[in-house]
């Protein structure tokens, strides 16, 4: 797992500190493997399920190289109860000897529950010890720290909670959890507070918190899921039959460590089962569940709006195409050369569109790399003089929104139109170069500046790019200076030919 080796935090006014991660502090003050640091990563990416199971706070030590201290790598804080610290605890050193309960739960291998509650702020606080094994070893202790402010007589789902708590303690202890080669997103996968129903060995439930329950009514279920046979009731509620309904009954009787979603009557639920082995032999397992269907159904209607949206872009590009084809057309009919020259320049102004929307529509968002706009463009209009001038790109325009790159297309489509136009005799030999590059900081590269420069016969003696009445250049000039915002200004070239520069914001204008 890549994880950073340190992070920033604020503390105070105008100052940073440099938390340092369990891979630092792990590689920093102990003598574990990698192999075993990431079993501890494993661990803290599934022990959220164990703190809020225990109403309890987390915290894991692990004993230094000389064995004579303990280092605190990582923290978690329930979502089902009161915090017991209000500090963070991580990167933390206690000497060995002051918490006896991280003693003997590191060299007896065993979870501790003895002593009497700790007073930490006027608040009684009930701490236990569960070793951290792995392939025989022990590596640290989780210290398990419940706040007892707010004791009561516990409900039938605390009593599951916590009965569940203590049967996955168990399996940590043993080296049983978490599951050796489950990668686990917790933010995707249901959590305790979601929906949580309990197993026996037989794939019975014995308890479904209420969000469960809603969960399983969403998928059409009339009664009570106590008695009933999870596995087996939930390949009911799903349309799925054959092998595909075998793997569900499996899953959801919780033999083995999964996630899916089913999805029936109208709505989708996701499932997690974890089976529980606190001895080595399973009693039951547990079933986290959580209603999706709100979710899927959004992410459903943003999939269709995308394809939709591309569909409108290939269709735009379709017609455009279209548009092109009948002025090519037209071209070839007109007796005039000046009219069939007029012709052609359309065409290729329609072509330039016709790109942007043709890689829009092969897109999810409404942003284009326009390096490969700018490269075919510059390909397109090259064909004016195939194999005389040659056309090429320096630099990276990089990603640009549509609203920037459709107009910026036209504009570069017309400057180096006018330059293979202007800037060389028929057949001459030449040069244009299209160079693109961000200024601003590294975080804010808010302005594109592009520069085009040929090595022709140069401007006209007296030229004013900003008055000049030709139609491509006055194109540029609404579409630079109006639409894009930005500057736009031709002159003489340092070594001869002629220079165009152009600065404008690389996101388009609110």
């Amino acid at each position: 797992m890549g994880i950073p080796g340190r992070k920033v935090v604020a503390r105070g006014r105008g100052t940073l500190a440099h938390v340092p991660s369990m891979n630092d502090l792990v590689r920093q003050h102990t003598a574990l493997s990698d192999t075993d640091l990431e079993w501890l990563h494993m661990l803290v990416s599934e022990w959220q399920l164990l703190s809020d199971l225990s109403f309890a706070d987390l915290v894991l030590w692990v004993p230094t190289l000389d064995g004579t201290r303990y280092v605190s790598v990582a923290q978690m804080r329930p979502n089902t109860g009161p915090t017991s610290y209000q500090d963070d605890m991580v990167g933390h050193l206690v000497p060995r000897g002051r918490r006896p309960l991280l003693d003997a739960a590191l060299d007896e291998g065993r979870i501790v529950r003895e002593g009497d509650p700790e007073w930490r702020e006027e608040v009684p606080v009930r701490v236990e010890s569960i070793p951290v094994r792995r392939e025989g070893r022990v590596l640290g202790v989780i210290a398990r720290n419940t706040n007892l402010l707010t004791v009561r007589t516990p409900s039938r789902l605390e009593l599951t909670y916590l009965q569940s708590a203590s049967d996955l303690a168990q399996m940590i202890a043993a080296g049983a959890f978490p599951f050796p080669g489950q990668q686990v997103d917790m933010d995707a996968s249901p959590r305790v507070g979601d929906g949580l129903i309990r197993l026996d060995a037989d794939g019975v439930v014995t308890y479904a918190s209420p969000n469960a329950l809603s969960a399983y009514h969403r998928l059409g279920l009339a009664s009570d899921l106590v008695g009933q046979h999870l596995g087996t009731i939930t390949a009911d509620l799903a349309p799925s039959r054959g092998p595909v309904d075998e793997a569900l009954v499996k899953l959801a009787s919780g033999w083995a460590p999964r996630e899916t979603e089913v999805e029936g009557n109208g709505g989708v639920i996701q499932l997690r089962a974890i089976p529980l082995k606190p001895k080595g032999t399973r009693i039951g397992s547990l079933v986290l569940c959580r209603d999706v269907t709100e979710l899927r159904r959004r992410e459903r209607e943003l999939i269709t709006k995308d394809a939709t949206i591309r569909e409108i872009h290939h269709r735009v590009k379709n017609n455009l195409q279209t548009v092109a084809a009948l002025l090519r057309l037209q071209a070839r009919r007109m007796d005039s050369d000046q009219g069939r020259e007029a012709l052609n320049e359309a065409v290729r102004r329609v072509g330039s569109i016709a790109i942007v929307h043709e890689t829009l529509s092969q897109n999810l968002d409404e942003r284009v790399e326009f390096d490969d706009i700018a490269d075919r463009v510059i390909a397109m209009v090259a064909e004016i003089s195939p194999g005389k001038v040659d056309c090429r790109r320096l630099g990276r325009f990089g990603i640009l929104d549509a609203e920037v790159a459709t107009p910026l297309s036209m504009v570069l489509t017309e400057i180096l139109q006018n330059a293979l136009e202007h800037a060389f005799a028929p057949g001459e030999r030449g040069t244009v170069e299209v160079s693109a590059a961000r200024s601003g900081t590294r975080r804010d590269d808010t302005r594109l500046l592009i520069t085009i420069v040929d090595d022709g016969r140069g401007l006209p003696e007296g030229f004013d790019p900003q008055r000049a009445g030709n139609l491509g250049l006055q194109i540029v000039r609404t579409l630079v200076v109006g639409e894009l915002g930005g500057t736009f200004d031709m002159v003489a070239g340092e070594s001869g030919g002629t220079k165009v520069v152009l600065d404008v914001p690389a996101s388009p204008l609110k």
